[in-house]
């Protein structure tokens, strides 16, 4: 089967070089002239575990190619998979314009039959807009030439997304034509012999399922951290209470662990852009804005315990920073906890010097020298007032806190992520979140 992508960002990438592995022919395609030469040239644009290999061995194969033609690529397609950028504007609502740019080129282009899937996260009757921009293209042009519309979300985890795509928990397609639904089903074929779910619907009920699952996962990080903060008041034991109310199996563990807020490229945007879509369709989503209001909140709480700790004498003082990214496993730092810690650090006269195993090169495009970046984990510390451990990266789980100690100025752990045990730091001085 002949596949087109367009868009080569997180998404895009990821679901060519697995759509190759699983015996595709694909072609990944961006405006982006120096990202498809440096692809071409077997370089990465973004950090994930085994993508380099899988994207390596099946350009090797002949499986999977870059280009920046999209017009030129219709002609074999079968199948042409728009998973561009839809970031927020500023009203949350998410911005179609690269989506509807791609369907204009499909319409102004296409001479035969082709199944257009929008795997971009979209609002609810996006795919329609698609529908109808094509359709305009072709009626401009003077031709009658059928094409279908699908929506394909995707679910992948960063750090884990190679994984999630060839195990995973579903595949939901939305699609409201035989002719599509037989072409998707042949597309996911091979991966039926492991008896996943392929769970088809119509394109509406697709594109909200994708809103739908990020909003329940943000809103079960927004509803543990403040039972995390509530826990700190009463004095009880957050992570006793995870543990209890997660051993529910109407409630499960997952998602329940406090921290310093949600970032990253999905739940931001997404809760903020379904927010806006109950706003405009006069049923507003006030659990949501609520969760978003709530990880605003939080992502202050590391430099709160930080100001009071030293009751706002802060000017001067060294901080040292654990992590980077949003999470481990990524160097994606939108919307990153880090972020608005490091702001809230510089403004209140501090130094700062950071150090993260995969976003050292993100954080210097992002920060540049407003920064101190340190070589290792002990380099950042020294003669540092605090440490933030922000990122939960495994490199951090068992370090020589009485060296970290003895380099520290005052030795001032603020734990973002509740992993550290007292108790097994000697010399230390550890606040945490719950």
């Amino acid at each position: 089967m002949n596949i087109s992508i367009a868009g080569t960002g997180y998404v895009g990438l990821v679901s060519g070089a697995c759509f190759a592995e699983l015996g595709a022919t694909v072609r990944c395609i961006d405006t982006d002239q120096a990202k498809i030469a440096g692809l071409n040239n077997g370089i990465m644009p973004i950090y994930e575990p085994g993508l380099a290999d899988l994207v390596h061995r099946n350009m090797k194969a002949g499986r999977l190619s870059f280009s920046t033609d999209l017009a030129g690529s219709l002609g074999d397609t079968e199948i042409l998979f728009i998973a561009v950028g839809t970031p927020p504007a500023e009203d949350g609502s998410a911005d179609l314009s690269h989506v509807l740019a791609v369907a204009r080129t499909i319409g102004e282009n296409l001479e035969k039959y082709l199944l257009v899937v929008t795997k971009s996260t979209v609002p609810v009757g996006s795919s329609e807009l698609v529908r109808e921009t094509i359709a305009g293209e072709l009626k401009r042009r003077g031709k009658a030439i059928g094409f279908d519309i699908a929506s394909n979300p995707e679910f992948l985890k960063e750090g884990a997304a190679i994984e999630d795509f060839m195990k995973p928990d579903r595949v939901v397609v939305g699609t409201d034509s035989g002719r599509a639904r037989e072409l998707m089903t042949r597309l996911y074929a091979p991966m039926q012999l492991s008896s996943f779910r392929v769970i088809f619907m119509d394109i509406a009920s697709a594109e909200m399922t994708k809103y739908a699952a990020n909003a329940m996962l943000a809103t079960r990080i927004s509803f543990i951290n403040e039972i995390a903060n509530l826990c700190e008041k009463v004095g009880a034991d957050v992570s006793l209470v995870r543990k209890g109310i997660g051993s529910d199996t109407r409630i499960g563990s997952k998602f329940l662990y406090p921290g310093p807020g949600f970032g990253g490229s999905c739940f931001p945007k997404d809760v903020k852009a379904l927010i806006k879509t109950g706003r405009d369709h006069g049923s507003p989503v006030t659990l949501l804005e609520s969760v978003e209001a709530i990880n605003e909140r939080q992502k202050r709480v590391l430099f709160g315990k930080f100001s009071d700790y030293y009751r706002g004498d802060l000017s001067g003082r060294r901080a040292a920073v654990w992590g980077l990214s949003y999470k481990p496993g990524t160097d994606d730092m939108r919307e990153a906890p880090s972020l608005t810690l490091i702001s809230q650090l510089l403004q209140s006269g501090c130094t700062v010097r950071v150090h993260d195993p995969v976003a050292m090169d993100e954080a210097r495009r992002r920060l540049g020298p407003a920064i101190e970046y340190a070589a290792d984990i002990y380099d950042s510390v020294t003669g540092a007032d605090v440490l933030f451990h922000v990122t939960e990266w495994k490199e951090y789980r068992m370090p020589d806190w009485q060296k970290i100690g003895s380099l520290m100025k005052h030795p001032l752990l603020i734990d973002g992520r509740g992993v550290f045990d007292r108790a097994g730091l000697p010399g230390m001085v550890c606040l945490r979140i719950g």
